[in-house]
């Protein structure tokens, strides 16, 4: 089976992230999604509740698995046999920071290979941060997160 890892903090998880799952379905068996531990950054929601937001967004996705991980990734892709690392890419600056990660990883794990896929440009604006942005200041994030994902469920009390 060709699986590859969905790495990221998902915080929350997009229609971006989910434009860019569809895209990697269509090149992989399986993607797990793999929610990382970021210490340097202080998240609007827990993992578990990220990978919670995320399951909700999957629905009869059945060649999706959600997990959480520490430390970095190609530790965690060699720890699943995992030979795939999937990374979306917006705009050129992603792109420019996203090649300087992929140049580690593959001097780290020359066996495990960075694969890049855009996002739809219906879906190049849409970012967590803008996400997270919008719901702090009390706005409506629906139409830049996946159906079937109710978000205030999760947003009480932050």
């Amino acid at each position: 089976m060709n699986t590859a890892i969905f790495p990221g903090s998902f915080d929350p998880f997009t229609l971006g992230h989910m434009d860019i799952l569809k895209s990697a379905l269509k090149l992989f068996d399986k993607v797990v999604i793999a929610v990382g531990y970021n210490m340097q950054k202080k998240g609007l929601f827990e993992v578990d509740e990220r990978i919670s937001i995320i399951k909700e967004s999957l629905k009869g996705m059945d060649d999706v698995e959600v997990v959480s991980y520490t430390g970095l990734t190609v530790t965690f892709c060699r720890q699943l046999g995992i030979k795939f690392i999937i990374r979306g890419l917006r705009t050129t600056t992603d792109f420019e920071m996203e090649r300087v990660v992929a140049q580690a990883n593959s001097r780290m794990a020359p066996e495990i290979l960075t694969v890049f896929i855009p996002s739809g440009h219906e879906f190049s604006f849409i970012s967590s941060t803008v996400v997270r942005d919008v719901l702090i200041n009390g706005g409506d994030a629906s139409l830049l997160l996946p159906e079937g994902v109710d978000i205030s469920r999760y947003i009480k009390g932050k």
